[in-house]
């Protein structure tokens, strides 16, 4: 009986079937890395646009009480001094008061009154609670914020 299928000199290619599965497990793994990161830099965003708000007004606030009493002597010509002890109570209050210890649990704050310019500057610390977790990623991670304010007299 004769070979009906004659032999032929091409060597067979290996099956390639199957191929793209690997291919789109993996984009679909970078495309979920790439949306985690997203959605973590815009909660990081808006956390620190938050502790932005908060720095500034709690700064505003301690520039404004903490100069209470400080002119006795009269108004000076440019802008009012701070006593520290008041800035750093009117600023805790402040931030008691808007609630910010509970929007950020375990958020610290530090305040300084720089004398030679008659400034306050008010600096905020706070854990940063991100939605999503990135493999690599710190486990705690800090978000700060600063604020300053001066009290200038308008004649």
């Amino acid at each position: 009986m004769a070979n009906r299928n004659p032999p032929t000199n091409r060597t067979r290619l290996p099956d390639e079937r199957g191929s793209t599965i690997p291919l789109i497990v993996g984009f679909a793994m970078v495309l979920m890395m790439g949306i985690a990161v997203v959605v973590d830099a815009s909660a990081a965003y808006l956390q620190r646009q938050g502790l932005d708000t908060l720095a500034d007004g709690a700064a505003l606030r301690g520039a404004d009480l903490g100069s209470v009493g400080t002119y006795e002597h009269g108004i000076p010509a440019d802008r009012l001094d701070q006593i520290e002890s008041q800035v750093d109570r009117a600023v805790a209050a402040y931030l008691r008061d808007s609630g910010a210890f509970l929007k950020y649990p375990g958020m610290t704050h530090r305040s300084h009154v720089d004398e030679v310019a008659a400034k306050v500057t008010v600096q905020l610390t706070a854990p940063l609670e991100l939605p999503l977790t990135i493999p690599g990623s710190p486990d705690q991670p800090q978000i700060g914020a600063t604020g300053t304010a001066a009290v200038t007299v308008l004649r």
